[in-house]
């Protein structure tokens, strides 16, 4: 039994009005339409967001097809003032070819993103394809000259112990930072990220294997376990919470009731999908919406066997004397009812707020 700090968040009002948020959002934005693309709206249309840039790496997809339909959608909701950098095009150690050799040691990956996707390993490059031809066309907003690493270090340094750094795909890119740049994450302000779900064998069982499937951890292990052992100032873990918040097609009809490019974009590509990166852009902009969460320490498994890739958590009192893990405030509860009424609103608003 897990004993740890469990920790019930008091009501609290929303950020004041004069509050500023300064953020970077690091992300496998497969497009066009789903978590991954939609998880900028918390972003893109908050007032409170001063939004730096965005980051990309491969993950659900290859980067460049990934970069190619972000700054397409920046495009469409007039929000090319925000900086898009490329990324990471592969993990640091992991490969297709170890992904393939797991799978037939330990069965399937549910989900192996720009490695096959839902179906065969066997079938999917074994390098970065070019981008296709993208259904809501090509972009015309290119990328910044500086790759992602690079940009998130210079962010951070410009802005010392003020950027959030939202992280809700693999963690590759944010490795590179801390390897290129030792005092990175102790610089930035805190690291909101996607994944660390810690039932996922149950889950994969009693409900759908691939919502259990820890994805982002499993596609660059070591990455995720550089992240997780930095220095930062605080961590936070949006994991299982979020997969019973689903973009329903009743929500996605009151999404679509105003018509906007935004909610046009949404409809059209619509994926039946948790809102798991939405959820995480959300909780890291207005941590008010966290009602439960639990803090313990958290890595992630990088020995060659069937948990290759799976976070685990530790105690204080149980843990490792001098061990490199780092507390991490592990959301277990969200108020779903307001995330969805200012979702909706924010996804609903004519004209996104300008960075500043």
């Amino acid at each position: 039994m897990l004993m740890a700090t469990t920790v019930h968040a008091a009501p609290a009002p929303a950020p004041a009005a004069d509050a500023q948020e300064l953020v970077i959002a690091d992300n496998d934005y497969l497009g066009p339409g789903g978590s991954d693309q939609l998880s900028t709206i918390p972003l893109l249309f908050n007032p409170h967001v001063h939004l730096l840039g965005l980051t990309v790496v491969s993950g659900d997809g290859w980067e460049n097809a990934e970069s190619a339909h972000l700054r397409r959608l920046l495009e469409i909701v007039g929000r090319t003032d925000v900086p898009v950098a490329d990324g990471a095009v592969y993990p640091l150690v992991n490969t297709k070819a170890d992904m393939r050799v797991h799978e037939q040691q330990y069965g399937t990956i549910p989900w192996k993103g720009a490695w096959g996707g839902l179906g065969s390993i066997d079938k999917a490059p074994d390098v970065q394809p070019p981008v296709p031809e993208m259904k809501e066309g090509a972009p015309h907003l290119a990328p910044v000259a500086q790759s992602a690493a690079q940009f998130l270090i210079e962010q951070v340094h410009a802005h010392p112990h003020a950027v959030t750094i939202i992280a809700a795909g693999p963690l590759t890119n944010i490795a590179l930072a801390i390897r290129q740049d030792p005092t990175f994450a102790e610089t930035a302000k805190q690291l909101v990220f996607m994944g660390g779900m810690l039932d996922t064998s149950m889950a994969s069982i009693t409900g759908n294997a691939d919502f259990a499937s820890d994805f982002n951890m499993i596609f660059d292990p070591e990455a995720a376990h550089i992240t997780l052992t930095a220095p930062w100032k605080a961590i936070t873990v949006v994991g299982s919470v979020s997969n019973d918040l689903m973009l329903s097609r009743a929500y996605l009809d009151q999404i679509t009731s105003k018509k906007t490019p935004l909610t046009a974009y949404i409809g059209k590509y619509y994926d039946p999908l948790p809102l798991w990166d939405e959820l995480t852009s959300a909780v890291a902009v207005d941590p008010t919406l966290i009602t439960s969460a639990v803090d313990a320490r958290m890595d992630i498994d990088t020995s060659r066997g069937p948990h290759y890739g799976h976070a685990f958590v530790v105690p204080d009192a149980l843990a490792p004397r001098n061990s490199p893990m780092r507390r991490a405030h592990i959301v277990r509860s969200v108020d779903s009812a307001r995330f969805r009424e200012v979702f909706l609103h924010e996804a609903q608003t004519d004209l996104p707020a300008q960075a500043r």
